[in-house]
């Protein structure tokens, strides 16, 4: 199979180059199809509700939402954030595809079988997620800073991505660069249940149809996308939050809620809010985080295919063994054999040629043969 099953040793680097270049390009797709969701989802999870008319709340939750911003921000204010959600994603799911990759290869050199199990899986995922997000944290703050300061009256708002980086390391150091990383590692937990799912959707599908993984069609990848997602987000979602409610505090100084740690975070959100507080923009981050996944999964399944039929495989270097000198000793030897089992046989019908006048009448099969 191809992509990240490929392998049974450890990836090549055509695997590598595939999967992280599948992975940035299927995210950056699906961040900027779903961006003003996300706007959305930041700001109800760090804000709350906003003021929606009685009639048809739920409804018209997202509309209203979407009417406050082009209202007060522009079209442009829908878009707050993207550019460093590209520029995190760009690295985020090459990082995570690549580690993932390695892991899994990892665990398959110790497996008995080719296939790895749920808890494989888990740990691969889980292990992917913890280094992408020590990796990516700082991103994460920068995007949640511009997606939320356009609410933030009287706060002087960040001009462009690197004016938040200077600004958040000058006033708040290393340490509002990292600000929500506890979280986004208990978020891990997400990835932990998205992926290992993900791989058994699959599985079942290609059973079911008689194929292979990397064969099944683009309805089966969104099915077994989405329906991972949808699990994954509904089990891990209160964590997310916790995140942006601490990602987003060190903009505003003033404000009446502060918050010194992740525990004290739960504390409050729950006292002030209870558990609906921990749920707070989760209809808009199923209406986001779904349709981005298909895009997003869709989108590397198609893209690592389409990269591995661009790519030239490294069997072909085993195809034809000529054509490449750093393996020529090895395959000297093979071919030297084909040329002795070759000249073997040449020499012996020239000779024989020769010596058909001494060949016995008697042996007319060989007789026959030549004519």
């Amino acid at each position: 199979m191809t992509g990240i099953e490929s392998s049974e040793g450890r990836p090549s680097i055509r695997d590598v180059i595939t999967n992280a270049g599948a992975g940035a390009a299927a995210g950056a797709i699906a961040a900027t199809f779903v961006c003003p969701l996300d706007v959305i989802k930041t700001r109800l999870q760090v804000y709350g509700l906003p003021e929606v008319p009685h009639s048809g709340r739920k409804g018209s939750l997202i509309v209203t939402s979407l009417e406050n911003i082009i209202k007060n921000e522009g079209v442009r204010g829908l878009y707050r954030g993207l550019s460093p959600t590209l520029v995190a994603l760009l690295p985020n799911w090459a990082v995570y595809f690549t580690v993932y990759d390695q892991l899994k290869s990892l665990l398959r050199s110790h497996a008995d079988g080719n296939q790895l199990t749920i808890g494989a899986h888990m740990l691969a995922a889980s292990g992917a997620g913890a280094v992408t997000s020590i990796a990516i944290n700082p991103l994460w703050v920068v995007k949640t800073r511009l997606q939320t300061q356009g609410m933030r009256a009287g706060v002087v708002p960040y001009r462009s991505i690197c004016s938040a980086f200077r600004r958040i390391a000058h006033e708040e150091g290393i340490r509002g660069l990292y600000s929500g990383l506890l979280p986004s590692l208990a978020g891990v937990s997400h990835v932990t249940i998205q992926f290992p799912a993900y791989e058994k959707i699959k599985s079942y599908f290609a059973k079911r149809d008689n194929t292979t993984i990397d064969k099944l069609s683009p309805g089966r990848y969104a099915i077994a996308s989405s329906l991972s997602k949808i699990l994954a987000s509904t089990m891990t979602y209160p964590h997310e939050v916790v995140r942006s409610r601490l990602q987003e505090q060190g903009q505003a100084r003033n404000s009446e809620i502060r918050y010194t740690g992740v525990v004290d975070c739960v504390k409050k959100v729950f006292h002030k809010e209870g558990i609906p507080g921990f749920y707070r923009g989760y209809a808009t981050n199923l209406l986001r985080t779904t349709p981005a996944a298909i895009i997003t999964f869709t989108s590397y399944e198609m893209i690592k295919r389409f990269l591995h039929r661009v790519l030239p495989p490294e069997k072909h270097k085993q195809a034809h063994p000529e054509s490449d000198g750093h393996v020529k000793p090895p395959q000297e030897s093979g071919g030297t054999r084909e040329e002795k089992d070759g000249n073997l046989f040449r020499p012996t019908q020239t000779q024989s040629s020769k010596r058909t006048p001494s060949i016995p009448l008697g042996d007319k099969g060989q007789l026959t043969a030549r004519h």
